[in-house]
């Protein structure tokens, strides 16, 4: 999920590159007026299995810079030859300067992304850009976050470990709440999956208790999980009622009923339970 939201910030603002690259990173990026997202298949040139993750195309008129994006969670020696390969292939097809930004959340592997590549004499040598943790920004102003919602995302992913990580995710949350559905669910589950035990508890918590932030979408995120709370309980409850009968439950009934997810046929099978000599027999005679 990881490499794939790290691509996906690219893709949603796709002027998100060039703004690394110039802002953070200090790259000399040239003037642009557009920006697009190209296909990453570049077959036409390399071997089916070099595909590039990103490649995003800077134009002023025509094309001024391609950006090769990788998103890079961990040591890959076969990188040190496809990388130099995804280049030269942008480069003719673009027929413009190329270069490549690696975008990882880790800082050992921003480290070896960011060694240099000796390609051959006398000075061929690829030099990744990286963004790796400790280039991103903090961002904790909501204000700041909604200015753009990818960087609040990628700020929590680089730093939701540390002490600011509830601060950071709370700004990425107020940001993906004028997002749609779509985005939101996935910034929502990347930000919890970025932060330590205790942030995400924290923040769940106050999702539940209707803090500022919360959106339609932070509603109905707390609302199926009181549903999923209920459906889990009506389950247990089954299986609680033919235990404290002293009736067996052969795994393939324990399985089906802790996998059902409705609660019409859940409370149908609550009151067999009630009934029945043999578990086997909860299932009969209900249409399931």
């Amino acid at each position: 999920m990881i490499h794939e939201a790290l691509l996906h910030l690219f893709r949603n603002r796709p002027t998100l590159a060039a703004e690394v690259l110039r802002d953070t990173l200090g790259a000399p990026v040239p003037r642009f007026t557009e920006v697009r997202i190209e296909p990453a298949d570049l077959t036409e040139i390399v071997p089916v299995e070099h595909r590039a993750d990103l490649v995003v195309l800077l134009l002023d008129r025509r094309p001024v810079l391609a950006i090769v994006v990788e998103a890079q969670l961990g040591r890959d020696p076969d990188k040190e030859y496809a990388w130099p390969s995804y280049l030269v292939a942008v480069r003719a097809r673009y027929r413009c300067r190329a270069c490549l930004l690696v975008a990882t959340t880790d800082e050992a592997i921003a480290a070896w992304s960011a060694q240099p590549i000796d390609l051959g004499p006398p000075d061929w040598v690829l030099r990744p850009y990286v963004l790796g943790p400790s280039a991103v920004p903090v961002v904790t102003e909501p204000a700041d976050a909604r200015a753009r919602p990818e960087v609040a995302v990628l700020s929590v992913m680089a730093h939701g470990q540390s002490a600011a990580g509830l601060a950071i995710a709370m700004a990425a949350l107020a940001a993906a709440a004028g997002l749609d559905q779509e985005q939101q669910a996935l910034y929502l589950d990347v930000v919890l999956s970025s932060l330590n035990e205790a942030a995400r508890r924290s923040l769940e918590a106050k999702m539940k208790s209707g803090y500022e932030f919360q959106s339609d979408f932070a509603r109905s995120y707390v609302a199926k999980g009181r549903l999923e709370g209920q459906r889990e309980e009506a389950a247990n409850a089954v299986l609680t009622v033919l235990e404290a009968r002293g009736l067996d439950i052969p795994p393939e009934v324990r399985e089906r009923v802790l996998a059902s997810t409705d609660m019409t046929e859940l409370d149908r099978w609550l009151r067999r339970a009630v009934l029945i000599t043999d578990a086997k027999a909860l299932f009969d005679s209900t249409g399931s």
